[in-house]
């Protein structure tokens, strides 16, 4: 497959992303057909993206939700700043759109809605879960978006995360949850690919259902191009 035939996905990070989480996104576009391009608030994003991926990373400020401020939490204000205006430009153009873990979080602030500062605190008793492997099952709403994607009902997954999608924004729908009853999955009603996760399918190399999500991101991107050039 040559270059020009894949699609440009840009997958937003931190500056300070280490080298291995980077090669694991990479990998998981580069292997579904598409041209990983990374994005963070030291690497400028080129316009012709076809689409785009809000990674994982630090918390989201809470006064763009209108919650409280932690005082034991890491902040990227420069990250958030950059993710939003990604959004912006992206979503009204029809771009296919797949938040990771607090790229969930960000889709979910970005139309309006509000997270869970602290699922640790909030929920009491939840067990810690906190590793890249699959340790948690999560389950799929049927005739969901996701689920048609996943091809399952359920699913196991790794768990990084200390917070979660609280009220739900405009037009965003909560299509998997874990046995704890926390959000896991969000989907929009209005958009064709817009699809939040709260775990790391990137992590899951050998996982089927998690390799079909990157992949139908990836295929989504692709029929933007031909769309275009059409």
């Amino acid at each position: 497959m040559s270059l020009a035939t894949r699609p440009l996905i840009g997958i937003t990070t931190s500056d300070a992303k280490s080298r291995i989480a980077w090669w694991f996104d990479w990998f998981a576009i580069w292997r579904h057909g598409g041209r990983p391009r990374r994005l963070s608030p030291m690497r400028p994003f080129p316009e012709a993206l076809d689409g785009l991926i809000i990674g994982g990373g630090d918390d989201i400020q809470a006064h763009l939700y209108g919650g409280e401020i932690g005082l034991d939490v890491r902040l990227d204000p420069q990250r958030d700043e950059l993710e939003l205006e990604l959004l912006e430009r992206f979503i009204p153009m029809g771009k296919p759109v797949l938040g990771i873990c607090r790229g969930a979080q960000l889709i979910n602030v970005y139309q309006g809605g509000t997270l869970d500062p602290d699922i640790y605190t909030t929920h009491e008793g939840l067990k810690r879960r906190r590793t890249v492997l699959p340790r948690k099952t999560v389950d799929i709403i049927a005739d969901s978006q996701l689920h048609r994607i996943l091809k399952v009902s359920w699913c196991r997954i790794n768990s990084l995360h200390h917070q979660a999608v609280q009220k739900t924004g405009k037009g965003i729908a909560i299509v998997a949850r874990d046995r704890d009853g926390l959000v896991q999955g969000i989907e929009s009603r209005d958009h064709e690919f817009l699809i939040g996760v709260q775990w790391h399918p990137e992590w899951l190399v050998f996982n089927r259902p998690q390799q079909r999500l990157i992949r139908a991101l990836v295929k989504a991107a692709k029929r933007g191009m031909a769309s275009s050039s059409s």
